[in-house]
């Protein structure tokens, strides 16, 4: 027997293996490379080190990675997860979130430390790096956002080949571990760069668009200068609008019902791809508590609110009011925005109140701020502002909190100390806007054996959207919840196999009142209708 030490405190578990070391040593050589393009070495070949650097960085996480899993059997070993400085909120992982933290920051507001150029001048730092693989990709030089991009899609596909072996027993997180990694590294990546090569020709003045971003969540694709961009770029710009307004009034709300949430989540997005390969280490340090629930419920959901309002705000800044020059003009924006809301609002009264008890009333609150906001706007509106507010300041602030601060500096730079779901589970609008139509009317539940629960804990500690898992599990009631991304975890580290991810009817998805204890007078009836 290998592991002798029973100790609790100090895990023998714990200690790297040679191959181990050897494999983080090679991908701390690859990070160095990184390191000193950034302080403005002067590589003589910046392709050669560029490629090295990407390498190594492969190499080794593939040789740790293999070190860790293929050693052991199939299924879910958390070792000393609990352990490691890393994994539970220790030094390193504070250090961790302050690096990350303070990578974002940079890359945000002070790129020109990166290296980038200005006045047309050459890139330098470790910008200039990447300028041989933007050349060939885009036949541009790099942006601080292709850096980005770029070392972004690089972690989802080293991480996601971990995540796959750590997870190798389980068909389910296998196909979506591929499929976020094949959307990220196409749709998110390859595409937008080959799309910006198109603007070479007078034809196309296409703007940056990762086609499996969706609005709200792509908040840009309503601006005057994305719109414009993809009218002026002839049948192809016009199909990609197109296709941008089919996805958010057709193709989600079909996808949901059908699957839930977790189509899109979980199976497509890349902010859910990073968080599921790069922070699967970190999932367990999302809060269970009840204040956090509340917390996330009000603060998604302002944050939807904002994006509509704010998007709403956008477009209608440059429309006009004459009607003989636009076909829309600013109050039919308006009226049209405000009928649509008000029958979703209506619909949703109407037929899931009871349903949604509180729930509805906090709903109520939100829908009628929306609709004050728009009449507000009605009213003081101009070409140059709203809401007495410059229209470029308003959109700069909204970009600034929400797609900067929230999404990027927040939302990644603090998997380390609060979870690796910390953006979808508290400030991601599309995240939102999903969770209202999978919580209305998706197929998708989980349903739970309560008799077959032993009370582990482990689809609790391991889910990273903060769900007690266990609490439902207990009962043997659904799990059908507004935040659950369907990624299947719970699932997958239960020893017993109470859980279980399914797509039916309608009828009976949400059992609260079917948890009989007892000698309960309505159980015979209960039977007979099942």
């Amino acid at each position: 027997m290998k592991n002798k030490s029973m100790s609790l405190a100090k895990p023998e578990a714990n200690n790297l293996s040679t191959k181990q070391k050897v494999a983080v040593a090679l991908g701390i050589m690859g990070l160095l490379i990184l390191v000193l393009a950034v302080f403005n070495t002067n590589f003589p070949n910046k392709t050669v080190f560029l490629s090295l650097s990407l390498g190594l960085m492969f190499t080794g996480t593939i040789l740790f990675s293999n070190a860790i899993y293929l050693q052991k059997t199939k299924g879910i070993k958390n070792d000393g997860v609990w352990f490691k400085s890393l994994s539970s909120r220790g030094i390193l992982a504070w250090a961790t979130g302050v690096l990350i933290t303070g990578f974002y920051i940079v890359l945000y507001f002070y790129p020109q430390y990166l290296g980038l150029s200005s006045n047309g001048a050459s890139n330098t730092g470790l910008i200039s790096l990447f300028d041989p693989l933007s050349y060939l990709l885009n036949g541009n030089p790099a942006s601080q956002w292709f850096v980005y991009g770029t070392l972004y899609t690089v972690a989802i596909l080293v991480f996601g080949y971990k995540f796959m072996l750590k997870y190798r027993h389980n068909r389910y997180q296998q196909l979506r571990t591929v499929s976020v990694m094949f959307f990220q590294l196409g749709f998110a990546y390859l595409i937008p760069e080959f799309m910006s090569r198109l603007n070479e020709s007078p034809n196309y003045n296409l703007p940056y668009y990762d086609l499996k971003s969706m609005w709200p969540l792509n908040y840009y694709l309503f601006d005057s200068w994305s719109v414009n961009g993809l009218l002026s770029s002839g049948n192809l710009g016009f199909a990609m609008l197109l296709f941008g307004i089919i996805s958010i009034f057709v193709i989600s709300p079909i996808l949901t019902f059908k699957y839930g949430k977790r189509w899109y989540c979980s199976w497509v997005c890349g902010c859910g791809a990073l968080a599921e390969t790069a922070g699967d280490s970190f999932r367990q340090l999302s809060s269970k508590k009840l204040a956090a629930w509340k917390l996330e419920r009000w603060l998604i959901h302002t944050v939807l609110a904002f994006s509509v309002v704010m998007t709403t705000a956008i477009i209608y800044t440059y429309l006009g009011n004459d009607a003989t020059k636009y076909w829309l003009t600013r109050p039919t924006f308006l009226l049209g925005v405000g009928v649509l809301l008000t029958l979703v609002f209506a619909a949703v009264m109407l037929f899931k109140r009871k349903e949604l008890a509180k729930d509805a009333r906090y709903g109520a609150i939100g829908y009628f701020v929306v609709i004050a906001s728009l009449i507000i706007m009605h009213y003081t509106g101009t070409t140059d502002e709203v809401f007495l507010v410059k229209s470029s300041a308003l959109r700069t602030a909204y970009g600034f909190y929400i797609g900067a601060i929230f999404s990027g500096v927040i939302g990644t730079g603090f998997y380390p100390i609060l979870g690796n779901r910390v953006w979808c589970r508290f400030g991601c609008p599309m995240a939102a806007v999903l969770g209202f139509q999978q919580r209305l009317f998706s197929k998708f539940r989980i349903t739970t054996n309560g008799g077959q629960c032993i009370s582990c804990g482990n689809c609790s500690t391991y889910c990273e959207m903060g769900i007690d898992v266990r609490a439902y599990a207990q009962k043997g009631e659904n799990i059908v919840r507004s935040s659950c991304v369907g990624c299947g975890i719970c699932a997958a580290v239960c020893p017993r196999g109470v859980l279980k991810l399914e797509n039916d009817s309608l009828k009976g998805r949400i059992n609260p009142t079917e948890i009989l204890l007892g000698n309960d007078p309505n159980l015979i009836d209960l039977l007979n209708k099942k």
